[in-house]
This record gives C-alpha cells, sequence and structure tokens, in this order.
C-alpha cells in the first residue's frame, strides 16, 4: 500500500474546497450578468430602435460606428475606429489573467424598402454601387450591433472579476460591401477586419457570435456542430454567339439558346454528378440578360448566380464542373462561354469539442425547452473567416414574436422581417455568458 506525501494529501483535500469556490465563483457571476442584463434592457430597445430608423449600407456606417465607439470609450474601453473602413474594436481589460475572448456583431443594413408599421421604421436613403436605394436592416444586424453594445457594458461593470479580457468586434459590411461589387481580389468586412489586427494584440483565444432568426420564435437559442452555414461563391457566366435577324436564325449563333441549355446543363450538377451524400449543395442561376428587341437574336448573353456548399473539396469540384459544363455546352453550339467564380465566404463550421464545451452555457440562459439543434443553413456569414483565426462558435437567436408561427413568418431580408425585441436580452446574456464560462474554463484548467 502507498503513503501519500502530507503535500499531496493536503493538495488532494483542498480540491473539493477549490471545485466549490469556482463554482461559487461562477454563480456569483452568472448571478451579476443576469442582474445587469435586466438592468439595462429598456436601453438596449432604445438603442436597437435608433439603430434600426438610421440604417447603413457596408462599409458606409459611419453614425453607427460613432454611436458604437462612444459607448464602448464611455466604458473606459481601449477603442479603435477605421477598421476595415467603418469597424470598431475595443478591448475590456479584465481585472485577472486570462484568455481573450472576441465576441462579433456586424453593422450594416440592406437596400430594401422597409413595410414594417413601426414608428422607428426606416425612411433612410443610402447609395448602392452608384445608385440611390432605400436602406432597412432587414437581417436583423441593427439588434447585433444593440446586444454586444449592452454586452460591453455588463462586461464592463465587473471587469475587475473578469479572469481574462474581452474584445468586442464591430464589423461593417457583412452583407458586401455598397462602394464596391466583389471581384475575387478586393476584401472588405470581416477579412478585411482580420487583415487590420482585429484578431491580434492581443491574440484572440476563442470568437463567438450570434445571428437572429425568424425560423424561431423570440429568445429560442439554437446551434449545430461541424459545418452550420454554407460557403458561398457568385459566378458570372458570359455566352458569345453570332447576331442575326431573328427571322435568319441559321445565318448566327444563338446565344440565348446556348445559355438556356447551359442553365439546364447546370442543374445536373448537383442531381447528377456532385457527391451529395458527403454534404448538400446549390447551384443557382438568379439572373440572365441578353437582347433588346423580339426579332434580333443578339451576339451576347450574360448570367449570375451562386453556389452553396459545405464541403472545401465538393466546392472547388463544383467550380470545374460549372465551367467544364458551361463551356462545353457553348461549344456544342458554336458559342463560347466565359466562367468566372469569386468565392465570397467559407463555411461556417463550429469545432465539435468547443461546441459540448459551451452547449450547457446556452442550455443554461435559454432555459429547458427552449434550445435545440440547428439545421444546416444554406444562408452564409463571413463570420466563418473569424473561425479560421481562432475557435469560434456561431448561434441562432430566434425573434419571431411567440403569437406568431416562425413557418409563415417573414424571413430575413424581406421588406417585412419584424424582429421580436424580447429576444435581445437573451442574446446579451448568451454572449456575457459565453465570454465569462470560457474564461472561467480556461482558468480551471
Amino acid at each position: 500500500m502507498l503513503t501519500l506525501s502530507a503535500g499531496v494529501q493536503a493538495q488532494q483535500a483542498a480540491q473539493p474546497a477549490v471545485a466549490a469556490i469556482q463554482t461559487a465563483q461562477a454563480q456569483t457571476l452568472h448571478s451579476q450578468i443576469d442582474q445587469r442584463a435586466k438592468a439595462i434592457e429598456q436601453q438596449l430597445i432604445a438603442w436597437r430602435r435608433d439603430i434600426h430608423e438610421h440604417p447603413e449600407l457596408g462599409n458606409l456606417e459611419t453614425r453607427t460606428a460613432k454611436l458604437v465607439a462612444d459607448h464602448l470609450r464611455k466604458l473606459g474601453m481601449d477603442v479603435k475606429t477605421e477598421v476595415a473602413v467603418t469597424g470598431v474594436v475595443g478591448l475590456l481589460k479584465g481585472g485577472k489573467p486570462g484568455p481573450v475572448v472576441a465576441l462579433r456583431a456586424d453593422m450594416d443594413a440592406l437596400p430594401v424598402k422597409e413595410q414594417v408599421d413601426v414608428p422607428f421604421a426606416s425612411k433612410a436613403k443610402g447609395m448602392y454601387l452608384g445608385k440611390e436605394v432605400d436602406v432597412m436592416h432587414a437581417c436583423g444586424h441593427d439588434t447585433h450591433t444593440a446586444m454586444l453594445m449592452a454586452t460591453a457594458e455588463v462586461l464592463a461593470g465587473m471587469k475587475e472579476q473578469l479572469p481574462g479580457s474581452v474584445k468586442f468586434i464591430f464589423q461593417p459590411a457583412e452583407e458586401s460591401p455598397a462602394t464596391f461589387e466583389p471581384d475575387g481580389e478586393k476584401i472588405w468586412g470581416a477579412k478585411q477586419m482580420i487583415k487590420e489586427g482585429a484578431m491580434l494584440n492581443p491574440k484572440v483565444d476563442a470568437v463567438f457570435g450570434l445571428h437572429v432568426s425568424s425560423a424561431y420564435p423570440a429568445g429560442y437559442i439554437a446551434w449545430r456542430p461541424g459545418p452550420a452555414m454554407s460557403a458561398v461563391d457568385q459566378f458570372w457566366i458570359d455566352v458569345t454567339g453570332k447576331q442575326t435577324h431573328g427571322a435568319r436564325p441559321w445565318s448566327g449563333i444563338d446565344p440565348i439558346v446556348a445559355s438556356a441549355q447551359i442553365i439546364t446543363g447546370i442543374q445536373t450538377i448537383v442531381s447528377r454528378q456532385a457527391n451529395i451524400g458527403l454534404e448538400p449543395a446549390v447551384v443557382t442561376v438568379g439572373a440572365i440578360n441578353g437582347g433588346n428587341r423580339m426579332n434580333i437574336i443578339p451576339e451576347k448573353v450574360s448570367m449570375i448566380g451562386t453556389i452553396r456548399t459545405y464541403d472545401e473539396g465538393m466546392k472547388k469540384d463544383i467550380h470545374k464542373r460549372l465551367a467544364n459544363t458551361a463551356e462545353h455546352i457553348a461549344e456544342s453550339s458554336g458559342a463560347k462561354a466565359k466562367v468566372r467564380v469569386v468565392e465570397l465566404y467559407n463555411a461556417v463550421v463550429n469545432p465539435p469539442d468547443l461546441v459540448t464545451q459551451m452547449s450547457p452555457t446556452l442550455e443554461r440562459v435559454a432555459g429547458k425547452g427552449n434550445y435545440g439543434v440547428q439545421p444546416k443553413s444554406s444562408a452564409s456569414e463571413d463570420f466563418s473567416f473569424y473561425q479560421q483565426e481562432a475557435p469560434g462558435m456561431f448561434f441562432y437567436l430566434g425573434v419571431t414574436p411567440k403569437d406568431k408561427d416562425p413557418n409563415t413568418a417573414p424571413n430575413n431580408h424581406s421588406p417585412l422581417f419584424y424582429a421580436d425585441e424580447s429576444s435581445m436580452i437573451y442574446g446579451v446574456r448568451a454572449l456575457s455568458n459565453m465570454a465569462v464560462d470560457y474564461m472561467l474554463a480556461a482558468q480551471k484548467n
């Protein structure tokens, strides 16, 4: 029989006490978060309404950025502005050593005319790719910004107790910039925030973010390990034929007929060529333009579309098949097809081990029966780029009023999209608790 030394015996005897202290510490911090979140709820709603009434398009969020930066400075944070054009990064240094946790919100709105009848409805105009458009927070980024502002105040009020630091990343242009068309060379949004150091100095150890969704009732929280949101790519196909009189098609080469055949052929990429047993995929032609008169076969037809995938290898394979399909179908009729693909955002992939670690936090915040597994979403998010820099978890927060059916509620991006403001306190509590619980786990380990 081995005899433990006095030092080891004392250490073992102390372990339950340490665990009890840590549990008590966690309970104290959780309680403070709930109290502080409830205390700031009305200000949270006021921020959201102000931002909603004054939406700004990607890379033009100057008013929103000033509101955010002024707030973070009042909380005593180190604040950097004009990151990735209009982004804001605030650093809250906790009173104790520990990891750096980043929390991210996007600030930009969409070129949509609001049709929701609320006192703070948007009447704003903006410039999108050189044209004046109506502007609306039709995807809920106003709620994201307001929730992260409130989270900053909650955590700043208890910073001396935090075993680590928190970076608050307020990002522009998640929906893409309003000032230029993506071309595969220029960068924006999350990718530009990262290039300009948002995840460094100090280096971020974990990053968390959320997105509001009409698919769930207000306050419901959903998440998924592994691939959760698809990658998105944009493609252009230009088909060139030979212009001629519409009454004499044999004297030219018809790019409209070739384009119709290409569109049909493209549908076989997912239905007959890609291994969708691995992951689902979508290839969609969203617009086609060619010709200007009923009796003229034009020289050119152009089309644009989107590709959605969850697997990197599958994505590259679809790119090759798209070019092969378009070029050879065009060639068969004597036309030529030029295909260009721009990769926009990668798939959002939540590391399973991080999801396992943080799921109890979200379950506690949401409450029994108010959370679940998120189905794979074919929507896309540039939060994926942050996940390439540090372990990151992204989740959904329901915002459909509880007396409405989420199955029939207007979707994100609709002019009728409506966010129930009672959901936002759940987002504040979720982000605050995830930051704290990640820090406590690191402290324990």
